[in-house]
């Protein structure tokens, strides 16, 4: 699919989710039908069930979509995995701090609801889960705990950020989250800014690591190193 055609398709998806938010905002998410969220995004009920399985879908049909990017993003090259599972979790908050007013009108709804609620509850598992399984892949011999230990620890403080952005009426920058993952590689010994800098190609280097530092990172980084 092109990116106009990608375009194309995405908006009406955008105006429905946008339509559906409002409504549920404003009557209640079960006082609000499907054909009340039709008619006010200006498409036919069919149209709807073609892009939603059904109401709960449009609250969270920005992850879907995300959860898809983030596979697609992580199955690219990259030097660094730790770094690159940071970069993942970037996305997916820069995707809602670019519109932080329907990002909290989604928050508020979901708040309200105890079935969205568990829903959102095993979607920010899904991410947890992604991110586990690229660290085991592109790390071979990395230990479970470690994977799924790093894994939650950035889940964790994305959420802690978000949160902070949908909690309150200012804008919390993507640069608030990339210190608090900045220091999250620091805390597990992952710190790329931590490697040797400036050697010269023949140089002997004795590697000195954090006693936290995953051996399946060391050996990474050694490899890397001799290759």
């Amino acid at each position: 699919m092109t990116d106009t055609a990608a375009a194309s398709s995405a908006a009406p998806r955008a105006a429905v989710v946008a339509a559906a938010l409002e409504l549920f905002a404003r009557q209640g998410f079960d006082q609000t039908s499907v054909e009340q969220i039709a008619q006010a995004a200006g498409v036919s009920r069919s149209t709807f069930f073609r892009q939603f399985g059904g109401k709960d879908d449009v609250v969270f049909a920005d992850h879907e979509l995300l959860l898809d990017r983030l596979r697609e993003f992580l199955a690219g090259e990259h030097a660094d995995p730790w770094k690159a599972v940071c970069e993942a979790s970037v996305l997916v908050y820069a995707h809602f701090a670019a519109d932080p007013d329907l990002a909290r009108r989604r928050y508020t709804v979901v708040r309200q609801v105890p079935a969205l609620r568990e829903r959102e509850i095993v979607t920010v598992f899904r991410y947890e889960r992604l991110f586990d399984e690229y660290l085991r892949a592109s790390l071979p011999g990395l230990d479970p705990l470690d994977a799924v230990g790093f894994s939650a620890l950035v889940t964790a403080i994305h959420n802690h950020v978000l949160r902070q952005l949908l909690r309150g009426p200012k804008r919390v920058p993507v640069s608030v989250l990339r210190r608090a993952l900045d220091d999250a590689l620091r805390r597990f010994g992952v710190d790329p800014d931590g490697e040797a800098r400036g050697a010269a190609d023949d140089d002997l280097i004795v590697a000195v690591f954090p006693r936290t530092m995953p051996k399946a990172e060391v050996a990474r980084r050694l490899r890397e190193r001799l290759d």
